[in-house]
């Protein structure tokens, strides 16, 4: 009984994420892992990722940068690609130890920018850094499941509008959850009963999303962005907990 409680909470979570609440699905996996393998409570999740995402584009399905899309998408397919060949020789830690650097170092420029009250003028979606940032969000997402520090480096100096924010983090996440299935099952991660487990679980996604995107339609826009930066502080100090402490 306490497994299907913590299960529940664990879909709910992340539906909330992909609903728009900002990098709250981080918790998903360790709260499987009170139960399971860290590498089996990831396979189980994926497919859960994955129901949540496509009603996800449903949701925010009228904006979205396409430019944005047309340099991350590849690149994200080359870091998975990379990540499937290294995963066996590159440790968990280091990579959750750059992905949290990469999060810091962008909130202490955040931070100097505000502190120095200077209005910094928004910048390009460029193809040098997408295909840098993307790569890093592919590689990322697929050995951890931590690709939104990458992405929100890129993504967030460029000001977009928030619905076109929540459409191109959607598309493109979505996009990266499908790549990564097949190496999953490779690796025995995702198997029969795991994914009638989350058969179970997904409508607790749904419910997630549903009230993730109702929430975040509510925010102005300005504090939405705020709470995405003070999300992905929690999340980089999390992973430097885990590297350091845990």
């Amino acid at each position: 009984m306490e497994y299907w409680i913590v299960a529940g909470l664990a879909a709910f979570l992340m539906g909330l994420s992909k609903g728009g609440v900002p990098m709250i699905a981080m918790l998903s996996v360790p709260l499987m892992s009170l139960f399971m393998d860290p590498a089996q409570a990831a396979g189980l999740l994926l497919p859960i990722y994955i129901v949540a995402d496509l009603y996800a584009i449903y949701l925010f399905r009228k904006a979205f940068s396409v430019r944005n899309l047309k340099i991350l998408l590849p690149a994200s397919v080359v870091g998975i690609v990379i990540g499937f060949t290294s995963v066996s020789y590159v440790s968990g830690d280091a990579v959750k130890l750059l992905v949290a650097l990469i999060g810091l170092f962008y909130l202490a420029k955040s931070l100097r920018g505000r502190l120095s009250k200077q209005d910094f003028p928004a910048k390009p979606a460029d193809i040098p850094r997408g295909v840098f940032w993307g790569t890093l969000a592919g590689l990322t997402s697929y050995i951890s499941h931590a690709g939104g520090p990458p992405y929100q480096a890129y993504v967030l100096p460029q000001r977009l509008d928030k619905m076109v924010y929540l459409g191109t983090t959607t598309i493109l996440f979505t996009a990266i959850n499908l790549m990564k299935v097949p190496p999953f099952i490779l690796a025995g991660q995702i198997t029969w009963d795991s994914s009638v487990q989350a058969l179970w679980l997904a409508p607790f996604a749904l419910a997630g999303a549903g009230s993730g995107a109702f929430v975040s339609r509510l925010l102005p826009e300005k504090i939405f962005f705020l709470i995405i930066e003070i999300a992905l502080a929690v999340v980089s100090l999390k992973l430097l907990y885990e590297v350091f402490v845990s």
